[in-house]
């Protein structure tokens, strides 16, 4: 088990109808009580308990946690699991989609934020190496704002044949690289998978020649780019305002 505790992670994990709690309470201001009500009207059992064994259960927490099963799970991967398989099967003809391929992401702040950025943007999945990424699951959540109770996501021990299967769905699939094309001039409507490299090392050269092509984010700052997830959230905007959703 491990638990959820900030108050937005908890609240769209009760609201996603996945399986956890019970709601662990030791104090409850005005936003703990929302989210006491919101799980008393989910069924979910309710806990009162100290608040000195609540820090050691839950460190960092504001009153309340959350218990989540381990297929939350101790690799920090959640959400709505699915294969690239059944993902491709359950496309509609001629359909437009986005994918989001993550390739070494190794700090959990990161990849949640990117999660978060994901439900924003309408991301309709998003692919990771198995057992290669961030893995914290309770950081994760938190910094995604609960957003990983959402996304769909797919793991895979073989990133490049997950690509050539989107290639042969009718995917373009582009890496994000700060020397890349403007990403305003590339044609991203349609089905489009968009690759983010490592935060040192960038994508990875067996990834890289994969790609149709590399979209960057044109900058003038005096530093040498952006945070992978503020990059995420910039690519993602641009590909979803293309498809006109």
């Amino acid at each position: 088990m491990t638990y959820l505790t900030g108050f937005h992670a908890i609240e769209e994990r009760i609201k996603s109808g996945q399986s956890c709690g019970p709601l662990l309470v030791a104090k409850a201001g005005p936003r703990a009580k929302e989210i006491v009500t919101l799980a008393a009207d989910s069924k979910i059992r309710l806990e009162r308990t100290g608040t000195f064994d609540l820090d050691g259960l839950a460190p960092g927490n504001r009153g309340i946690a959350l218990q989540v099963p381990v297929n939350f799970n101790e690799d920090g991967v959640s959400g709505v699991d699915i294969s690239i398989e059944d993902f491709i099967a359950g496309l509609e003809e001629n359909s437009g989609a986005i994918v989001l391929i993550i390739d070494e992401i190794t700090d959990p702040h990161n990849y949640g934020a990117i999660l978060r950025c994901c439900d924003q943007f309408g991301v309709d999945l998003v692919v990771s190496r198995s057992r290669r990424n961030a893995k914290h699951a309770a950081v994760i959540s938190q910094t995604s704002a609960g957003a990983v109770s959402w996304i769909a996501q797919a793991e895979t021990p073989n990133l490049a044949r997950a690509m050539e299967d989107l290639k042969g769905a009718g995917f373009w699939i582009y890496g994000a690289d700060m020397k890349g094309e403007p990403v305003y001039k590339k044609d991203l409507s349609g089905r489009i998978a968009l690759v983010l490299g490592s935060e040192g090392s960038g994508i990875s050269r067996l990834l890289r020649e994969r790609c149709d092509g590399m979209v960057g984010i044109p900058s003038s700052g005096r530093i040498d780019s952006l945070n992978v997830s503020v990059a995420a959230g910039v690519l993602l905007y641009e590909i979803r305002r293309q498809m006109g959703k």
